[in-house]
């Protein structure tokens, strides 16, 4: 069982749901994303996405490809990505990781270091799934196989568009969870409803034996805890990166710690529901 295979099964058992923060690799600063993602875990996060800065982040919002900009400007590239990586399992090796990102990243890691490093590094580093957000399912099966084989996830994202083939494509490969992208757009885009995410996440279970999460939209405790009324986890990015890039080095991770924590609470006040 992978790490995000079992948080995933001692969350259900608890009745909870996971809360999964985004950050983007390397931003507001370089030197402060191990004590962030040590901070998040702390404060309640279940799974950690960590975004692989990218010059062209076709699916983010300005707030995201801001923070990407920012993150390369600082020139944070995978191999920064992977040290962030180790050092927050030299203090966590509970907390699952998930590297989201691009294929060219990816690709270009392979092409420098010879077939399949990535997948190689990815896994010595202590990461548990990987999500390219622009790999779809029938078009990555051998990277999907490869990951599986090195006891890595293949994390994938649906869509309000995706058609029951596509569920069932995903269905047929992703492990650890998939994530659904619950508005049409980019990152940080529009208004969230809630009542659109309630008929669709059904739909989706029937293809799909993973947990569910959602994101895109999520910005405060009340719509997280209306998303995880329905969902099996809450993913929340632009509105956390947001906050932190307003931060001095030395309150980005009490910053985030805050804003999870209170997150965390809301999630948990479904328990007694």
């Amino acid at each position: 069982m992978t790490r995000i295979a079992a948080t995933f099964a001692a969350l259900q058992a608890q009745r909870r749901k996971a809360l999964i923060p985004y950050i983007t690799a390397g931003d507001p600063y370089p030197a402060t994303t191990v004590e962030l993602m040590l901070a998040l875990a702390d404060a309640g996060a279940d799974v950690i996405e960590l975004g692989v800065p990218f010059s062209d982040p076709m699916a983010d919002g300005p707030v995201i490809q801001k923070a990407s900009e920012r993150a390369l400007a600082k020139g944070i590239g995978m191999a920064q990505v992977l040290d962030y990586v180790r050092g927050f399992r030299a203090k966590n090796n509970t907390t699952p990781v998930v590297l989201m990102g691009y294929a060219n990243p990816v690709e270009r890691y392979d092409q420098r270091r010879g077939a399949d490093a990535f997948v190689t590094a990815a896994k010595a580093a202590g990461v548990d799934g990987v999500l390219v957000v622009d790999y779809p399912p029938e078009e990555c099966e051998g990277f999907a196989g490869k990951l599986k084989s090195h006891g890595l996830d293949p994390i994938f994202l649906l869509a309000p568009t995706s058609t029951e083939q596509r569920m069932k494509d995903v269905g047929r490969v992703a492990s650890g969870y998939v994530y659904y992208v619950s508005l049409k757009g980019v990152t940080g885009a529009g208004h969230l409803d809630t009542g659109a995410v309630a008929e669709v996440v059904p739909r989706i279970r029937a293809h799909v034996s993973v947990p569910v999460g959602v994101g895109f939209g999520i910005r405060d405790a009340e719509t997280a805890k209306a998303v995880g009324a329905v969902a099996d986890a809450v993913v929340i990015g632009s509105r956390l990166v947001q906050l932190l890039e307003e931060q001095p080095p030395e309150k980005v991770a009490a910053t985030g710690g805050r804003f999870i924590a209170e997150i965390r609470a809301a999630l948990d006040t479904l328990i007694k529901e």
